[in-house]
């Protein structure tokens, strides 16, 4: 992987970023590390894909890219999910973590 963290892996297309998530927590934000995945927590419930959209949102805010460069890859019904930014580098997306 490059050395980069447990949770990022670089591909031809971009990015991708695997994430363990809360629904439904008090504010959406990242806290942390959860096993070899980043830990979101977010303010949406789990249910008509609002808490996807939620992470979708909170990725685009903190890389500071379109919505639409963040794609989820799998996990659309679990907590372990795996989204893809587009067009960005590791080296981008760690910077902007800040974790």
């Amino acid at each position: 992987m490059g050395g980069y963290p447990s949770f990022i892996e670089k591909t031809r297309n971009g990015t991708l970023i695997r994430l363990h998530v809360q629904p439904r927590a008090s504010r959406d934000m990242i806290s942390g590390l959860h096993g070899e995945r980043l830990k979101v927590r977010v303010k949406a419930p789990p249910v008509d894909m609002k808490a996807n959209r939620a992470c979708q949102e909170l990725l685009s805010k903190i890389l500071k890219i379109p919505k639409s460069r963040i794609l989820l890859k799998s996990g659309a019904s679990s907590r372990q999910k795996t989204f893809l930014a587009r067009d960005i580098n590791p080296e981008d997306v760690i910077s902007r973590f800040k974790i």
